[in-house]
């Protein structure tokens, strides 16, 4: 798929549909004008995307109708090896390591990932090792490593199926939405806004990491406040793969919120590092932030207002306005 896009892109710039050089650093693009963007693929490697190229309505019917959806639950007694849990089939529940007494941690990975990506065992271990609690990974592979275009148009079905699941869940396996915390990245980011926004804003907590960026600047369905009781982004890679507008109640822009990220080299890594950051925090609880006026003094990072910690578990957590704070290049920053 991914090598159809690319030739398709390179053919439209060859037979003069696109005169000017695309820059690689997509210093060109301009929100809902720009049709082709430097993007990274599975293996991070940069290709030619057409955000314009026509949707797969096989995918997207398969994506409305909730098949692109898994879920698989963690916990301390299942640490590496998933159960998956089964829409509308309770003895998927009864047979799995589900406590509804346990807070439940949901996290979504983005474009070209899957549910064995890295980031999802990364925040996953983080989560068990702090808390016992639920984990469920939700891969949607199928809709995910489509063109950008189909995916992106996917993600507000994968958004309203999550939201019913976990409604299923709770009603047939015991919880509450005051510990429910979902955590997304990229595209999954605006999967889990969209999957507060169908059961009603209710999860204690939403989670943003770096927001897909591309064609989401203006998107009614793209993460905001709203989508839960407590939102909050963390912005890595604004003005490229990730977006820098405030998405949630808290914002936080470490390093300015953009390319590079310290030991950063290229906008893959930076968009990626949101992951790496928050998961370091679950586990350290250490990076705070302070308020900015504005977004502007936010990615120059000179803001010496109030603190706030970015990221970790909490479920009762709450903050307002943009954050600023400077990191290290490893782990745990």
């Amino acid at each position: 798929m991914k090598s159809i896009v690319v030739l398709t892109a390179l053919a439209a710039l060859c037979s003069g549909h696109i005169i000017r050089d695309i820059p690689v650093d997509n210093s060109h693009y301009v929100e809902g004008v720009s049709r082709y963007v430097w993007m990274p693929d599975a293996e991070g490697n940069s290709v030619l995307v057409d955000l314009d190229e026509p949707v797969d309505e096989e995918v997207l019917k398969a994506a409305r109708n909730g098949a692109n959806n898994q879920y698989w639950l963690f916990t301390r007694s299942n640490r590496l090896n998933a159960q998956v849990i089964t829409h509308n089939n309770v003895n998927s529940i009864r047979n799995s390591n589900y406590n509804g007494n346990r807070p439940l941690k949901v996290i979504v990975h983005g474009w070209n990932n899957n549910g064995n990506t890295e980031m999802n065992p990364l925040i996953t271990r983080a989560f068990l090792d702090v808390m016992d609690c639920n984990v469920i990974v939700v891969d949607w592979r199928a809709a995910a490593n489509s063109a950008y275009s189909t995916a992106a148009n996917a993600v507000p079905s994968v958004g309203q199926h999550l939201g019913d699941f976990l409604t299923w869940l709770i009603r047939n396996g015991g919880g509450n939405w005051n510990q429910v915390h979902l955590v997304g990245f990229s595209l999954g980011a605006h999967v889990v806004g969209n999957a507060g926004r169908r059961v009603g804003n209710q999860p204690a907590r939403i989670t943003g990491l770096d927001p897909a960026g591309y064609r989401w600047h203006n998107n009614a369905n793209r993460l905001a406040a709203g989508n839960g009781r407590y939102v909050e982004a963390i912005h890595t890679d604004g003005h490229g793969l990730g977006i820098m507008n405030p998405s949630g109640h808290a914002d936080f822009y470490p390093n300015g919120g953009k390319n590079f990220q310290p030991g950063c080299w290229t906008s893959y890594c930076s968009h990626g590092r949101a992951t790496e950051l928050f998961a370091a925090t679950v586990r350290h609880n250490h990076l705070i932030g302070r308020q900015c006026p504005n977004i502007w003094e936010a990615e120059l990072g000179t803001c010496n207002g109030a603190s706030l910690h970015m990221g970790n578990a909490l479920l009762n957590k709450r903050g307002n306005g943009l954050y600023a704070l400077r990191t290290g290049s490893s782990a745990p920053f």
